[in-house]
């Protein structure tokens, strides 16, 4: 049997059909009309629309042609120039089909080199007449001036729990799943409005039938929010050898890392009734023994020793 990607099957065709980004669909639905766009440049965060987009875009410009006028390029494959000067380049100068121009979609662009960017920029001005380009990326303050002004910016934000919740639960009745609120909450949570993640995190969560909480969590390898904060609760009441025995189930049992541990740890502490003073403190400490961690040290022993400052700011 067949098993389809749901990013890819739910992926929008439309721009009407692209959840939020109302403010870059609006703009994009205008120059459609009009038959023509500039050389634009997407930046956000990962799984917040900006491929769908610009295949959506492709696909109202250039009809059933929509293929052989665009092509997609990932610049973190290979980070130098030849992708500039082969791909892109052989692209640029081919001739459309039953359109002035063709589309090159260019994703993660921040990670081309400040060489290849400015080789891009002369494809850019070179290839103008028949080749519109979509620059796609993470950060726009990694791509240079002359390319960015050059192109129309748009920004992609994260999603909010709404949409994601609108369109999990449009997936969910597409792929006639059974999925409670409280997963679509910890779904939300843990994507953080990253819609590819929060699909997948949908996909492999709904193997065993129905999507609960618990399945959500277990499919992500992720620690449960009531977990870490019994932990830290146990542990700022004086009781360490219990707050001790819960990190060992979060690391033992539940097979999680010391990051994500302590990445749970950094969530719940502006939750917890404490001075702010004090929450700063703690913010301050977690950041020190996150670095302890990524420069090797033991999850068991740094985490214990983060729980003895929640034990020494306790009541």
């Amino acid at each position: 049997m067949h098993l389809e990607i749901w990013t890819e099957k739910y992926r929008p065709k439309m721009l009407e059909d692209v959840i939020d980004q109302k403010h870059v669909v609006s703009r994009l639905k205008a120059w459609v009309k009009s038959g023509s766009i500039p050389h634009m440049l997407f930046a956000g965060p990962a799984g917040v629309g900006k491929t769908t987009v610009a295949l959506c875009l492709a696909r109202e410009l250039f009809g059933s042609n929509w293929k052989s006028n665009f092509q997609e390029t990932n610049a973190s494959d290979e980070r130098g120039i030849n992708i500039v000067r082969g791909r892109v380049k052989e692209f640029a100068r081919m001739k459309s089909m039953g359109s002035e121009f063709k589309i090159v979609f260019l994703d993660e662009s921040d990670a081309l080199t400040q060489e290849a960017q400015q080789a891009l920029r002369r494809t850019m001005e070179r290839f103008s007449d028949s080749c519109r380009f979509i620059l796609s990326c993470n950060y726009s303050s990694r791509i240079i001036d002359p390319i960015q002004s050059r192109t129309s910016v748009f920004r992609f934000k994260r999603l909010n729990k709404e949409s994601v919740k609108e369109y999990m639960k449009r997936i969910a009745a597409g792929e006639k799943i059974q999925v409670n609120d409280d997963a679509l909450d910890a779904i939300f949570e843990i994507s953080e409005g990253d819609l590819r993640k929060a699909t997948n995190l949908l996909q492999s969560s709904s193997a065993l039938g129905k999507v609960t909480k618990e399945s959500v969590y277990d499919a992500a390898a992720q620690s449960k929010p009531e977990d870490i904060r019994n932990m830290i609760e146990s542990a700022m009441a004086g009781k360490f050898m219990d707050a001790r025995k819960k990190l060992y189930e979060l690391l033992i049992t539940q097979g999680l890392s010391g990051e994500d541990v302590i990445k749970g740890i950094h969530k719940e502490i502006f939750d917890l009734k404490l001075a702010e003073e004090t929450k700063i403190q703690l913010a301050e400490k977690i950041g020190e023994f996150e670095f302890r961690l990524n420069q090797g040290g033991s999850p068991e022993i740094q985490l214990e020793a983060l729980l003895a400052q929640f034990m020494k700011h306790g009541k």
